[in-house]
């Protein structure tokens, strides 16, 4: 099983993957007219994956390759580093939605490894590689001495809510964020 840090070149498979989970928020960062299937819908995505620090770049990325192809992502970076990596983000927001003041909330606490983003092309669900790539940053988070690890889950996934339960992860709190209700699990481990 080969999970590996994201290169520039990932782009193409690495944000189709990304935006199946973005589909809910797809409104936020898309324009409505880019939002059904064709290439337009994915060219912001992608140009900024090839970027450097920012929330969607290759950086904060780790994938999961079945015979050279990349079938899943995983999206991390830690809390602390989450104003800078949006900064851009936040700019681009703005420009679109004509509102100087838009900023997107803050999913991540200050002191947390954050998982952005998990998703495994669904022809290779049920394989382990969503456990995979969340145990893989879980090492990743241990390697940065990080002692916690956050995501946000929609209520309405109950996949990702028996997987997290399975892995350990403990509900914190149920909230909202960007209109949709969602889980926020947290989990802390040593690093040892």
């Amino acid at each position: 099983m080969s999970i590996r840090p994201a290169r520039p070149s990932d782009f193409h498979a690495a944000a189709r993957l990304i935006q199946v989970v973005f589909d809910m928020l797809s409104g936020h960062f898309a324009p409505a007219e880019q939002q059904e299937d064709d290439p337009a819908r994915y060219a912001w995505l992608e140009d900024w994956f090839r970027q450097e620090n920012n929330r969607f770049s290759y950086q904060q990325v780790l994938v999961k390759e079945v015979e050279g192809q990349v079938v899943g992502v995983i999206l991390i970076y830690h809390g602390s580093e989450a104003e800078a990596l949006d900064r851009p983000l936040n700019e681009r927001l703005r420009r679109l939605r004509n509102d100087p003041t838009f900023t997107l909330d803050r999913e991540a606490e200050p002191d947390e490894f954050y998982i952005d983003t998990l998703s495994v092309a669904p022809t290779f669900s049920g394989r382990g590689y969503g456990t995979a790539l969340i145990q893989a940053a879980e090492q990743k988070a241990r390697e940065l001495h990080h002692t916690k690890i956050a995501i946000n889950v929609d209520h309405d996934n109950e996949r990702a809510y028996r997987l997290y339960h399975r892995l350990g992860t403990r509900l914190r709190m149920s909230g909202c964020f960007m209109g949709s209700g969602i889980f926020i699990w947290r989990s802390g481990f040593s690093n040892a």
